[in-house]
């Protein structure tokens, strides 16, 4: 997984690619459809490339349809899909080990 850093436009207005935090965090708005085709793209491209994310994404696909085929036709209170999202990125947790080498020694 690459550094904990949000994609942001640079000065020709273009996207970094997203690492892995920020896809994991995005992972619902993907599946529900909830973003723009930029961010579609980006997320869809970083999933294709990275297998722990696409892990994480056929995961996740998974218990949406889970969900959806055993609550389906109920109505979720107004608000609980805002308080989820925010509840979900700030789970989501990065592990990155640096390493360092001495070269003195």
């Amino acid at each position: 997984m690459s550094d904990d850093k949000t994609p942001v436009p640079d000065g020709d207005g273009v996207y970094d690619a997203p690492d892995c935090s920020a896809v994991l965090a995005d992972l619902w708005l993907l599946l529900d459809n909830e973003c723009d085709q930029e961010a579609r793209a980006r997320l869809q491209e970083h999933i294709k490339a990275c297998p722990s994310c696409l892990e994480h994404y056929d995961v996740q696909q998974q218990l949406k349809a889970l969900i959806g085929r055993k609550c389906g036709g109920e109505k979720a209170p107004a608000g609980l899909a805002d308080r989820l999202r925010v509840e979900i990125r700030r789970s989501v947790t990065i592990r990155q080990t640096t390493i360092h080498i001495d070269p003195d020694s």
